[in-house]
């Protein structure tokens, strides 16, 4: 490994006592004291790198590892090698996937060829398995994400917020081509000429319904019960199918 000497001086400044505080219990009559992560998880010779990253990761959103690897002055190869480590550990978020947009003719086709009904019907197809996986897989990290996002925050847009959840349990299932073809799925399923009442605003009836059975979900996953969680899908996107049913014929749903 280089010489971390310069770039670190002004990180361990910070967080030396931080490390000092996780390596020794807190005292019993301090109530006050947290006990802090340690390095005891990681390699010898990551221990400067997280001990940096966590300083950066304080105080702001981490860069690109090129640039990180340039200002800590490390391989980015030991770099990645600590962010996976810590992303394992649940101290840091999952890595964000590069998306790209759904252009050119093949994402064109796919739009102009389905519909809501066929969207709904690979949902079912698919999402029941990776609640499943996320059940046997998540991180604590990713399920404390899945827990918050179960529930609609006041202000925010209510699709928005659906299409969180649900890609927080698809990225959570620890198979990352279930998870972009899923991806794949949505971004197909957001275009304006497959979205069902795009412009209709949300009925927080339904919102509050779908939220309930969002809270199911997660708590399943956070059970760590797979079967719980793959039902407890089934029977949310199985109220969502009636829901497109109904907005796709409503005089037959009257009936």
């Amino acid at each position: 490994m280089r010489n971390l000497g310069g770039n670190l001086a002004k990180f361990r400044e910070a967080t030396e006592p931080a490390a000092v505080m996780a390596s020794s219990p807190p005292h019993s009559s301090d109530a006050t004291v947290t006990a802090l992560p340690t390095l005891a998880p990681y390699p010898a010779e990551l221990h400067e790198i997280v001990v940096a990253v966590r300083a950066i990761a304080a105080r702001q959103k981490l860069n690109s590892e090129r640039t990180m690897a340039e200002a800590l002055n490390v391989k980015r190869h030991q770099l990645r090698r600590a962010l996976s480590a810590m992303r394992a550990n649940g101290e840091l978020a999952p890595a964000e996937a590069k998306r790209k947009p759904l252009v050119g003719p093949n994402g064109e086709n796919l739009v102009r060829s389905t519909n809501p009904m066929e969207v709904i019907e690979m949902r079912i197809a698919i999402e029941p398995f990776l609640a499943r996986l996320a059940a046997l897989r998540a991180s604590p990290f990713e399920m404390a994400a899945i827990n918050d996002a179960a529930t609609t925050a006041a202000g925010v847009d209510s699709g928005a917020a659906d299409l969180k959840f649900h890609k927080l349990i698809a990225a959570s299932s620890g198979n990352k081509l279930a998870a972009s073809l899923y991806d794949l799925l949505r971004r197909v399923a957001s275009d304006a000429r497959v979205r069902l009442n795009a412009s209709r605003p949300a009925c927080p009836k339904r919102t509050q319904q779908r939220d309930a059975e969002h809270r199911a979900i997660a708590q399943a996953i956070l059970s760590r019960d797979p079967d719980a969680a793959e039902q407890a899908m089934r029977l949310h996107l199985a109220a969502v199918q009636k829901l497109v049913i109904e907005r796709l014929n409503p005089l037959a749903a009257a009936v």
